[in-house]
């Protein structure tokens, strides 16, 4: 069964965009997935196919309405659609590893893109939106973080990566960032690879990389250390 995301836009020109190239592309041309973007405006109802209008209580930009976003909503995912309705939006729940795991092992999405100021709390409430996140910034649309949410589900799809191990150790598998990399040459400007790497001990090359992994995210994520899938791990060399 392919991933099938519908995404919800007023810009359906940007997708898939990248997505088209490289792993996604070719995950695309096999129908392991399917994005169909939708453009909102198609369910205005005025002349001049507006969606969005002035904010209640006043205040700068304009607003989503939801009256147009529902009608959206319905239209491509009607009652026993069991996708989940995502809103990209920077206020959300940050998007982890974990939740595109799930989001993959599910049949797919219906990602609505937010422009302007906002979207209208009634829809969101009344369509069962999940607001996520991809940081701590705002973009001027929803649309660049639609398509690193596909990318990120995409990828971890069965069959996507050619090396089904591909994955297994990158950031956040773990719950750890990932260890450095090296390949030939075997000096660079004067750096060596780390003589493990090319020991051929492949217990000590585990645990090299397991070691280097709680290091760096000692160093750069030490929240990551608090969760649940970080726990056990191998303690930095001292």
């Amino acid at each position: 069964m392919s991933f099938r995301a519908t995404v919800l836009t007023l810009y359906p020109e940007m997708f898939p965009g990248h997505l088209g190239q490289s792993l996604a592309g070719r995950a695309l041309e096999r129908g392991d997935a399917v994005i169909e973007a939708v453009n909102i405006r198609d369910y205005a109802h005025d002349r001049h196919r507006s969606v969005d209008d002035t904010p209640a209580g006043g205040g700068a930009g304009m607003v989503l309405r939801p009256d147009v976003l529902a009608e959206a909503i319905d239209a491509v995912s009607p009652d026993g659609d069991e996708r989940p309705r995502l809103l990209m939006s920077p206020r959300g729940r940050p998007l982890t590893q974990a939740r595109v795991r799930d989001l993959a092992a599910g049949p797919g999405a219906v990602i609505v893109c937010g422009r302007f100021e906002g979207v209208d709390q009634r829809v969101i409430e009344a369509r069962r939106l999940e607001e996520v996140s991809i940081g701590d910034y705002v973009l001027s649309g929803g649309e660049p973080a639609a398509l690193t949410l596909l990318d990120a589900v995409i990828r971890v799809l069965p069959g996507v990566m050619g090396n089904a191990q591909s994955g297994a150790h990158e950031s956040f598998e773990t719950g750890l960032l990932e260890h450095p990399h090296y390949t030939r040459p075997q000096v660079f400007e004067g750096r060596e690879i780390p003589p493990v790497l090319v020991s051929g001990n492949h217990a000590a090359i585990e645990a090299w990389r397991q070691a280097q992994s709680l290091e760096l995210t000692r160093q750069r994520r030490p929240d990551l250390l608090d969760r649940p899938e970080a726990a056990g791990g191998p303690q930095p060399a001292k």
